[in-house]
């Protein structure tokens, strides 16, 4: 179904009308004039006469770049009718298209749980609404007997925007400069890659990095790699190195400008106002190998705006098409507004929830290393109250997604068996049950002050995140208010940014709130991870998880034998069992499910949207039209008519 929502609008149409490219204009300079009196001297008047020139001459100069600014942006301007317009994925000006960089702040090249595949292409695409793998540059992949060696074949009319041909130099090229030169990709994926070999010109095997029993450190992160990593040309990255003189530090932070890439859109015009990225008319993409068609929008642009409000009344404004941004009450926006504004799912949650922001025990603070303290104080939180006034109803419950180490998506789900975690779950709000369990463990107020004590000490807690968060901040202080009401003192506390992160990371907190892995293929095994895995508990500084340090052994024996799984009712009884694990010790616990991306998008000028409610559609993840499997979404627009 189309325009899903133009059934409940009256006035739209002067929306609609908004065909013109929106420009990021620049302010214009004024000039002050200095009024000379009887009474001034005459070197008085020439020192003013000399400042007023030397003001107007700086006038002209601010005057001049302006407008020299000002055609800049309009040269860059694209007809509103080839163009999507895109806010909450680029907050700055573009650092570089380079992929290797860690300053790679690059709309084309950031991800968020799933590569972006609009410039730069991985081997396979993930789709997180079935857990399916689909081949973009790469055709197929199979593993050896003992999963230590992955095959994977090329797609043979894959080439890069240069007309040179996709083969297996350039996948080998891309691994070895990530490990020669050190980058981030590489430092990370050299943990489970030991190298990457070329078996003919449209055939690679990735050799896993073996543990000392001979087994694949992890096949799980191998396959991460080939739904994750950009290919890039070897060429150009003989050109990169040579015009840098093959200095590691200097290849990473190349601007990359002239960058050969193999998607379906490159680098067209970048400025501090706006970033814009222009279809390839020759992309491979078109060939029956792939999608058989380019891409509608022969632009996609991203106005780079100061802040979520700016980009909200943007997209209000119908000058932004897909917004990835946290929109408080977004069904507002058509139920009141009457604005022509649609996304995944017509009713409440709205979003594609992928994600599970979650609130972490450091178990090696007093009271806080007690099942029943931290089970008690996940108890008594309101859910139903974070649900409504935090996400404003963006988000499943408790009660329709119960808890377990999965996401609510059917992809992870199914290795989960509900019946076995009945009894073992909590929906919140039960502050009765929550007292008992403590007055039951013995955990009680002896000098009657109001606040429970263990080993001596009153249990007294800080629950941090980031200041500004407002949905977390909300979060937090509703957990405060359900410690009050069982006898735990727990106080609120809202850092900047880098001193939660600082916190986080060292296990310098008391209840700190982060959102352990979303969507990608290991989604599932990675989420549990971070719950259990005592190796990070090891790391002097670690953002991969188990922020609270909570160590069982039982849970990381099962960790360790998941990735060698083949049959899925392991798999199922192994997910099952870290989820009774999880719901019986209470390590930490989810405070909502969240979207990994937002997606609002405005029916002015686009629709046949990724929906759920859309046949055509239905089968394309809402990642804002960019990311992974959700880049499809890009062949199925519809100019409004």
């Amino acid at each position: 179904m189309k325009n899903r929502k133009m059934n409940k609008i009256i006035s739209v149409i002067a929306v609609a009308a908004m065909t013109v490219s929106m420009v990021a204009g620049c302010g214009s300079s004024s000039s002050s004039s200095t009024a000379d009196t009887a009474e001034e001297e005459t070197t008085e008047a020439a020192e003013t006469e000399a400042a007023d020139t030397e003001e107007a001459a700086d006038t002209e100069a601010a005057e001049t770049e302006a407008a020299e600014e000002t055609a800049s942006d309009d040269e860059a301007a694209t007809p509103r009718n080839e163009t999507v317009y895109f806010a909450g994925q680029q907050w700055g000006a573009t650092n570089n298209w380079n992929p290797m960089s860690s300053n790679a702040n690059c709309w084309a090249i950031a991800q968020a749980g799933n590569a972006r595949e609009m410039m730069y292409e991985s081997l396979f695409m993930y789709n997180c609404l079935d857990g399916s793998v689909t081949g973009l540059l790469g055709d197929t992949y199979t593993w050896n007997d003992d999963k230590t060696v992955m095959t994977v074949t090329l797609k043979q009319d894959a080439h890069f925007s240069d007309g040179s041909a996709f083969n297996s130099a350039d996948v080998v090229a891309t691994w070895d400069a990530h490990i020669n030169y050190g980058s981030p990709t590489g430092a990370s994926y050299m943990l489970y890659i030991d190298s990457i070999e070329a078996v003919d010109d449209y055939t690679v095997n990735i050799n896993a990095k073996l543990n000392d029993a001979g087994q694949a450190e992890n096949p799980l992160m191998v396959e991460t790699y080939i739904t994750a990593i950009y290919q890039m040309s070897d060429e150009y990255l003989q050109v990169v190195s040579d015009r840098n003189g093959g200095d590691a530090e200097a290849i990473k932070e190349d601007k990359m400008e002239d960058a050969v890439h193999s998607g379906p859109y490159g680098n067209y015009y970048a400025s501090e106002q706006k970033v814009i990225y222009m279809r390839d008319d020759n992309y491979w993409g078109q060939s029956d190998s792939m999608w058989g068609s380019l891409p509608v929008p022969k632009y996609l642009a991203h106005v780079i705006y100061k802040d979520n409000a700016a980009g909200q009344t943007a997209l209000q404004q119908g000058e932004v098409d897909a917004c990835q941004q946290f929109i408080t009450d977004v069904q507002k926006l058509w139920l009141e507004d009457g604005l022509p504004i649609s996304t995944w799912l017509d009713d409440a949650p709205y979003g594609l929830c992928l994600t599970m922001p979650t609130i972490w025990f450091n178990t090696e603070r007093n009271g806080l290393d007690q099942v029943a303290v931290r089970k008690a104080i996940a108890m008594a939180t309101d859910f139903s109250q974070i649900a409504a006034s935090a996400m404003s109803g963006q988000t499943y419950t408790f009660d329709e997604m119960p808890r377990c180490v999965a996401n609510p998506t059917d992809a992870e789900r199914q290795y989960i068996d509900f019946d076995q975690l009945t009894d073992l779950q909590f929906s919140g709000n039960d502050v009765d049950g929550a007292n008992a369990l403590l007055d039951e463990a013995g955990i009680v107020d002896t000098d009657g002050d109001g606040i429970r004590e263990y080993n001596g000490e009153n249990l007294a807690y800080q629950a941090e995140c980031p200041t500004g968060w407002s949905d977390w901040n909300a979060t937090l202080e509703i957990i405060a208010a359900a410690g009050q009401n069982i006898g735990i003192d727990i106080t609120t506390y809202f850092p900047e940014y880098a001193s939660f992160a600082d916190d986080l990371t060292t296990c310098n907190f008391d209840i700190g709130m982060w959102t352990p892995t979303g969507a990608e293929i290991a989604g599932l095994w990675s989420r549990s991870a971070a719950y259990f895995k005592d190796d990070y508990a090891a790391l002097e500084v670690n953002w991969s998880g188990n922020f609270g340090h909570y160590i069982n052994e039982e849970a990381n024996e099962i960790l360790d034998s998941i990735p060698y799984m083949t049959s899925d009712d392991d798999l199922k009884a192994a997910y099952t069992r870290l989820s009774q694990i999880y719901l019986e010790e209470v390590p930490s616990f989810s405070a909502m499910y969240r979207p990994q991306a937002f997606f609002a998008a405005s029916e002015s000028v686009w629709t046949n949207y990724p929906a759920a409610s859309n046949d055509e559609t239905s089968n394309i993840p809402p990642l804002v039209l960019t990311d992974g499997a959700g880049i499809e979404g890009l062949y199925h627009l519809e100019l409004v008519e």
